[in-house]
């Protein structure tokens, strides 16, 4: 069971929101957003709305009315890039620098982990 949460346009490089993305990304929910709320940076407070989204879009299924919040795992977390906004620098002399102001989009996929990752993660404990 997946559901998936696309946020567009965001004005924020896909260099800047990448890392962030690879530290929540195969995670369980709770333990990702939790991350995510303390880390200094601008990309994670858009990666939490987008995340809590998607959990939203699942839950409000008909199939995902049975699932437990709490179970469900980051399955898939990118970015890609968006549009750029080209704008003029003006500079000595006449001249003009090219400003390119970077937009990205991000998609986040939840759901619940398969059979064989939990039977992995029984075995990880003991």
């Amino acid at each position: 069971m997946k559901a998936r949460a696309v946020n567009k346009y965001i004005r924020l490089s896909a260099k800047k929101m990448k890392p962030v993305l690879d530290m929540v990304r195969g995670k369980r929910v709770d333990n990702a957003i939790n991350m995510l709320t303390f880390m200094p940076k601008k990309s994670a407070k858009i990666v939490i709305l987008t995340t809590r989204s998607a959990v939203s879009n699942l839950l409000n299924t008909d199939e995902g009315a049975k699932v437990n919040p709490d179970e469900l795992v980051i399955q898939e977390a990118y970015v890609n890039q968006g549009p750029v906004m080209k704008r003029i620098r003006p500079r000595s002399m006449g001249r003009a620098y090219l400003i390119r102001k970077r937009s990205c989009h991000l998609t986040v996929v939840v759901g619940t982990p398969a059979a064989e990752d939990v039977k992995n993660d029984t075995k990880e404990k003991e």
